[in-house]
């Protein structure tokens, strides 16, 4: 089992926890995730990292497609990979939320669906350089003809010749989603996945997989493949301690972080048999009582997306998620015990091994 490494966003003042990350890919994680929102962007840190770090990969958990043009998101892409001397990053895209794609960057909410396919497409042709990038899409056209256009607009090459497998990988949840990630993206980093929940999604996969061939003619399968899993761990003798210090980010996602009738992460709540604690965390965050809202988060639903206690009891629940049909976890933690103790857990776990 590969780990991964999230060190998410920064707060309110820029923290970018160097040492862990050295750490991290001294004990042999494999990637390296950052995430933005509306502050920190996710692509600075890791071209940062490229230069304090030698093999670990660099992976965008995610970009938010409403932040860039796809153009200036394989730019970014193509760039940090060539600091990072090539072969090492991973363009993590998502579309965020509607709040924040119309709140924060201005830009209509549009068709996501849509969007996200021209969006890899374009990315993709930038990469290849095999000629002038021109697009006809359902959502994004280049060269661009819309309202306000000169009529000038030139089909141009990327003048810097990029890692031509600069690989991309999906943020997605929603069934229609999960079946695009299989059909146009390298990999998945499926958001809300927990022990048993992959086999809901296998079947979404294999028919993105069929679409997919029928496009391109070239047989995809699931070994063409990465789903990368992720989960909170937090090393503590005190569970009870670990799961409070996870539920005030739960109760901002699920009452806070989008609107009150789209909300994907209280959609993915519900759907884990959690709807009525759900319902409550919203009303009692849009009413601006916060720590209610923290308080209405149960125990067992972070516990489920979660690896927290004493070491043992760390190792001993890793065990489910190793075993449940994914080839990565990202860890989510900037506690250092918490990178030792999952480094272990994925080496006793490993088939074959003493």
């Amino acid at each position: 089992m590969r780990l991964g490494l999230s060190i998410g966003y920064s707060r309110a003042h820029l923290d970018l926890p160097v040492a862990l990350v050295q750490r991290a890919e001294e004990l042999g994680y494999d990637t390296v995730w950052t995430a933005e929102a509306y502050g920190s962007d996710a692509v600075s840190p890791l071209a940062y990292l490229a230069a304090v770090t030698k093999r670990i990969k660099l992976g965008t958990g995610v970009m938010q497609l409403a932040a860039r043009t796809p153009a200036n998101a394989a730019m970014c892409a193509g760039t940090v990979d060539a600091l990072a001397g090539g072969g090492r990053f991973i363009a993590g895209l998502g579309v965020s939320g509607p709040q924040i794609v119309e709140g924060w960057y201005g830009q209509p909410w549009g068709r996501p669906y849509y969007r996200v396919k021209d969006y890899v497409a374009i990315m993709r042709k930038i990469f290849s350089r095999d000629a002038p990038l021109v697009h006809e899409g359902t959502e994004i056209s280049l060269p661009y003809t819309g309202e306000g256009a000169m009529g000038v607009g030139k089909p141009l090459k990327s003048i810097l010749h990029m890692n031509p497998s600069i690989p991309i990988w999906l943020g997605t949840e929603t069934d229609a989603m999960v079946r695009l990630t299989a059909e146009i993206a390298d990999g998945w980093l499926a958001l809300g996945m927990v022990p048993g929940s992959l086999d809901h999604h296998l079947p979404l996969l294999e028919e993105g997989f069929r679409r997919a061939e029928r496009a391109t003619g070239r047989k995809k399968t699931r070994a063409d493949f990465t789903i990368q899993a992720s989960v909170h761990v937090d090393v503590d003798e005190d569970v009870k301690a670990a799961l409070a210090r996870i539920k005030p980010e739960t109760a901002l996602y699920v009452g806070g972080m989008g609107h009150r009738d789209k909300n994907f992460h209280k959609d993915m709540m519900t759907s884990r048999g959690f709807g009525e604690a759900a319902n409550r965390i919203q009303e009692l965050y849009l009413a601006q009582r916060k720590n209610e809202a923290i308080a209405a988060v149960p125990d067992e639903f972070v516990d489920m997306k979660s690896l927290v206690g004493p070491p043992a009891r760390i190792r001993q629940r890793y065990r489910a998620w190793e075993e449940m049909g994914v080839d990565a976890i990202t860890v989510r933690s900037r506690q250092p015990a918490a990178i030792d103790v999952m480094a272990e857990a994925a080496r006793l776990n490993r088939p074959g091994a003493a």
